[in-house]
């Protein structure tokens, strides 16, 4: 890959990360107005949800972007662990809507199976796989 590639590619993994930035803030705007209209009934699920697109979106793709790092995750291995954090940034918000409603549902367990076995095999395929930049 040439330079301008490489640059471009940090680019785009430092977008990635502002944009996990931005859906953490509305989470935590969403959790704050929804709790705000639940009479004042609270669930952990909503208050952390911004939690998962913060350390698992933000954090993560600033590093990479910031370190100069010579391995750079690769499509698949992307859109797998964006598909985790996504899942599990939906799943904390419904099992919170849930908690705050006074109700429960065996079914919101796949959201954490999913969201964590999208995120791990994401994680998997850039350990094993992914693309080196050279």
């Amino acid at each position: 890959m040439c330079t301008s590639d490489t640059e471009k590619r940090y680019k785009q993994i430092s977008k990635i990360g502002s944009v996990y930035l931005l859906i953490a803030l509305f989470c935590v705007l969403f959790g704050a107005i929804y709790e705000h209209f639940s009479h004042e009934v609270y669930s952990a699920y909503m208050v952390y949800a911004f939690a998962f697109p913060l350390a698992g979106g933000t954090l993560p793709y600033m590093i990479l972007a910031m370190s100069g790092s010579q391995r750079l995750p690769g499509r698949l291995s992307s859109h797998l662990y964006n598909t985790g954090i996504a899942t599990l940034t939906v799943g904390s918000m419904m099992q919170g809507v849930l908690d705050i409603y006074g109700t429960t549902n065996e079914l919101l367990s796949v959201y954490w199976f999913a969201g964590f076995g999208f995120t791990l095999t994401g994680l998997l395929v850039y350990l094993l796989k992914d693309s080196k930049i050279k």
